[in-house]
């Protein structure tokens, strides 16, 4: 598996030039010319929306809307937030549950590393804080994945240090009763991309390495697509 970094800590990706780059790993990977690939980017403020987002959902405030091929609705990326994106194999039968859990189970472990405590919410894929007496649920890593032919596309958005001022012009992938965070609050301290980039390589090639590489198939599926968003 190899790791590339886009323009990180460079400058902010354009959302729609690194699509177009996933699409063509996607292909050579699928192909079978290139190893599985994670590539690590941090996105120019941009809202993606997927297909389940309503007309009166897509915010107005001025940035770009994209409309995007994996499932569940409306959310934001930008400058603060690590985004992942593994573009790789996944063994036959194609399970998506097991696949999303795996990228769960990295930041989870990445926010046990600085000692915060993170769940899973039935019903609801991502990492969460747990509600308090003083706080709601909390989302600091949304997932929205699709896999097609049998190798993924789309990833993880870690909130590590953004402006979450963005978020209030959306209700983020449709949910309303409950409110998004990052690490740097819950730490109450400064934690950036550079802080969280290194933590994430380590328990991403971890958690993707626990799926099987048995019977590995390059059209899963039957060539049918799948796609999934927290």
């Amino acid at each position: 598996m190899e790791f590339q970094a886009v323009d990180l800590g460079t400058t902010f990706a354009d959302y729609e030039q690194t699509w177009a780059l996933q699409r063509e790993i996607h292909e050579q990977v699928r192909a079978g010319t290139r190893p599985d690939t994670v590539l690590l980017v941090e996105h120019a403020s941009v809202y993606t929306a997927g297909r389940r987002t309503h007309v009166a959902e897509r915010p107005t405030d001025g940035l770009p809307v994209i409309d995007v091929d994996r499932g569940g609705k409306i959310t934001w990326h930008g400058p603060g937030q690590l985004v992942a994106y593994p573009i790789i194999t996944l063994p036959d039968p194609i399970d998506v549950v097991t696949y999303v859990r795996a990228l769960e189970a990295a930041v989870i472990d990445l926010c046990a590393d600085l000692g915060l405590t993170t769940v899973r919410v039935e019903g609801r894929s991502g990492v969460w804080f747990p509600a308090t007496a003083r706080r709601r649920e909390r989302k600091v890593c949304a997932i929205g994945v699709r896999v097609a032919r049998g190798v993924t596309m789309h990833g993880l958005a870690l909130n590590c240090d953004p402006d979450l001022s963005h978020y209030a012009t959306i209700v983020p992938c449709g949910i309303s009763d409950a409110d998004v965070t990052t690490l740097a609050s819950e730490l109450d301290r400064p934690f950036t991309i550079t802080d969280a980039e290194p933590m994430l390589r380590k328990h991403l090639a971890h958690a993707l390495s626990t799926l099987s590489s048995t019977s590995r198939s390059p059209t899963g599926q039957n060539g049918r697509s799948t796609t999934l968003l927290a």
